[in-house]
């Protein structure tokens, strides 16, 4: 009998089945995966102050989160944070970097730092979760 149950967080032994699914199916379709996560964290002195955190897999990287504690914003840091993203991932052969943000959250952020909207998921009952979904060519 199937059973299905909730689960807060995974086990280190379910990632690893997760990603080794992944690469057989992608390597069955002659693709590879290669999925793996980042996490770049910005301190000043020893206070982190702002993480990026997201995955690269087949020719992509996706930014999963951005944040940037509330008293150190419009400083630049979350500018920093993308443009390390950036050039960690130049030249190693991926094509974008793609991201979701809502329209209460950052997209004018995401704009400046020169990603071009590719779609918009309007929320015509709260106009503050319509979804953004950006693109930035490497």
């Amino acid at each position: 009998m199937l059973n299905i149950e909730y689960r807060e967080n995974l086990e280190k032994e379910l990632y690893s089945m997760i990603n080794t699914e992944f690469n057989k199916y992608a390597t069955k379709n002659c693709v590879t995966c290669n999925y793996t996560p980042f996490n770049f964290v910005a301190k000043e002195d020893d206070q982190i102050v702002g993480i990026i955190t997201g995955h690269s897999y087949y020719k992509e990287v996706h930014i999963g989160d951005l944040i940037i504690l509330e008293q150190y914003r419009n400083k630049n840091i979350g500018t920093k944070l993308i443009e390390t993203v950036e050039n960690y991932f130049k030249n190693k052969g991926f094509e974008n970097i793609n991201l979701t943000t809502y329209n209460f959250q950052a997209p004018d952020f995401y704009k400046k730092c020169g990603f071009k909207v590719e779609f918009i998921r309007e929320n015509k009952e709260e106009p503050k979760l319509t979804k953004y979904y950006f693109v930035k060519y490497i």
